[in-house]
């Protein structure tokens, strides 16, 4: 169950913010609720209101976590078979490098 979930909300974001922007996988949790014996679903959403939010906190941050979180149901959604969590890191790009350079400048003393 999740692996069929793993990557997607962190690929969709990536798709949806522009290339200013950098984005990772940070972790992730995984809650089984029940064993599933016929095909589950999944959303994968981004509102509007969400991105706008991302990009308010970078801009005012650098850099955010954000924790997007996905159930697999059954095909009515009246049956949660599990929930996974996966805290997403997003960065300013420019930032991002920085901050990189300056970490490996500080290794390398």
């Amino acid at each position: 169950m999740f692996s069929a979930v793993d990557p997607i909300p962190m690929v969709q974001l990536m798709n949806i913010l522009d290339d200013t922007y950098i984005v990772w996988d940070k972790s992730a949790e995984i809650f089984f609720k029940r064993p599933a014996r016929e095909d589950l679903y999944a959303d994968f959403n981004y509102t509007l209101k969400e991105v706008e939010e991302i990009k308010e906190k970078v801009a005012k941050a650098n850099e955010v976590e954000i924790v997007k979180t996905t159930r697999l149901t059954n095909k009515d959604r009246s049956i949660v078979f599990c929930e996974v969590k996966k805290t997403i890191y997003i960065a300013d790009k420019a930032y991002y490098k920085n901050k990189r350079k300056r970490k490996n400048e500080s290794n390398s003393m």
